[in-house]
């Protein structure tokens, strides 16, 4: 059902039930099998563009989001499972093909938003050291910078970045990598005045990424509807202050409209006297 076209029944019934069960603790004795078997639902024609694949990916993976959430207060899934829904779901985030969001008669599509939450709550496991969380940072990167023709229009900037922030609240990511990782995305700034072509679509996903972290980073998170933080985080992640500096950097030299700093002009020297 979780691939089923009428959006009531998948996402009304099928999602909606699944969810709630998995919160509530009812699949807490099934949970590592739960999990396993939707992450197969990831596997479901990976790469693939038809509707009912697609729908079968992205509620899978939102519904196996759920499962990594309850793990995360229960902790019952052992290491090895955890990390292997982690390897399934970063191979089917980088090779997913069909970015739509809202389609009129499928309703919420939302690959990409279903994956940043998977992603979301995989920062969050207590499996996932230094290590597996830079892998994490890559691949978000990895998907940004992928070229598309697709403009993110359902909330996938806004997920990618609360996805980014989970991980920063771990403090476990060193503050030299971030740094390199957001040189990779920084796109060159764009200085004529009126550009000859619309801007490349991953150029414009990549811009609204980066306002979508720099605004969280600087008022902070407390969750999404898979994923309630707000009892674990109490302190903002320590590198908050050095990335919000260079999240600016970033912003500016990419957006040459926007306001720089400048040292004042020094006074000119006083006239010879006589």
């Amino acid at each position: 059902m979780l691939g089923e076209r009428d959006p009531h029944v998948r996402d009304g019934i099928a999602y909606s039930v699944l969810q709630t069960w998995i919160s509530e603790g009812v699949y807490d004795h099934l949970l590592a099998g739960l999990g396993e078997g939707l992450a197969y639902g990831l596997r479901d024609s990976v790469g693939e563009q038809d509707d009912s694949s697609v729908l079968r990916r992205s509620y899978s993976a939102i519904t196996l989001a759920a499962v990594v959430a309850r793990d995360n207060l229960i902790h019952t899934v052992s290491p090895t499972v955890v990390l292997t829904w982690a390897d399934y779901a970063v191979a089917w985030f980088l090779a997913e093909k069909d970015l739509r969001g809202w389609v009129p008669e499928l309703g919420w599509v939302h690959a990409i938003t279903h994956g940043a939450d998977l992603l979301a709550t995989l920062t969050a496991s207590r499996h996932l050291g230094t290590d597996e969380l830079t892998v994490l940072l890559d691949v978000i990167a990895e998907r940004l910078l992928s070229p598309t023709e697709q403009r993110f229009g359902g909330y996938e900037d806004e997920r990618l970045a609360f996805a980014t922030m989970s991980l920063l609240h771990r403090d476990l990511v060193p503050t030299e990598t971030l740094e390199s990782w957001l040189e990779r995305l920084t796109p060159e700034a764009d200085t004529s005045e009126a550009p000859s072509a619309p801007e490349p679509a991953n150029r414009v996903n990549i811009m609204n990424y980066l306002k979508a972290l720099h605004l969280q980073l600087l008022l902070g998170v407390h969750g999404t509807p898979t994923q309630d933080i707000s009892g674990s985080v109490q302190t903002a992640p320590s590198v908050r202050t050095d990335l919000l500096i260079a999240l600016q950097n970033t912003l500016r030299s990419s957006s040459p409209w926007l306001y720089r700093q400048t040292a004042p002009t020094p006074p000119p020297p006083p006239p010879p006297s006589n």
